[in-house]
């Protein structure tokens, strides 16, 4: 005889339920570069950012959703946009960068004051209200904003993978431990792009 207990989930309802939403996440691409180092990350960033554009396409073409999560590069009276503006601008050596990845009305943002997504942002309750699960991390640094990013995620229990394709930093080197860590550390999925889907 199987005894019912009212309020109490029907038998293994505790396993993990499928993702009901994926969130690409475009970590400081919006960036001038005008930093010690920012020379080196830019010419990796730019080729993320190929990469990139075309993991957005296909967020794009899924209905799922986007969020740049930029540094605010201490300027704490400049929005977004502001900071697209800048970026974009001629001369700048983040513009190819910016432009590529330019945001539109159907993206979201959020804006960081330090190097995790999640310190001081809204970013917990804008994928609470998108019912996201999972969260697939690009942009730079892998060493440093990335791999934050990454580690209060699996604090969060989101399923989060980066593609290795998709992030930058100063050098391959760095890049190449800061992967190992999120893998090792954390259980991330860090195969290339051709394997992420929404």
């Amino acid at each position: 005889m199987v005894t019912t207990i009212v309020g109490l989930p029907p038998p293994f309802s505790f396993l993990p339920q499928p993702m009901s939403q994926s969130a690409l996440l475009i970590i400081d691409m919006i960036n001038t570069f005008e930093f010690e180092g920012g020379a080196s990350l830019a010419r990796g960033a730019e080729d993320a950012a190929r990469r990139i554009a075309g993991l957005r396409r296909r967020w794009q073409e899924a209905g799922a959703p986007v969020i740049f999560v930029n540094d605010n590069f201490m300027r704490w009276q400049a929005d977004f946009r502001e900071l697209v503006a800048v970026c974009a601008h001629d001369g700048m050596r983040g513009a190819t960068i910016a432009r590529r990845l330019q945001p539109g009305p159907e993206d979201y943002f959020v804006l960081k004051p330090k190097h995790s997504a999640f310190l001081s942002t809204p970013l917990d309750v804008l994928l609470a209200k998108l019912e996201v699960k999972e969260l697939v991390l690009t942009g730079v640094a892998a060493d440093s904003c990335i791999l934050a990013t990454s580690q209060d995620a699996h604090m969060r229990e989101f399923q989060v993978r980066v593609p290795r394709d998709c992030v930058a930093a100063i050098s391959e080197a760095r890049k190449e431990r800061a992967l190992a860590v999120m893998r090792d550390g954390w259980h991330v999925d860090v195969r290339s792009s051709r394997a992420v889907r929404p």
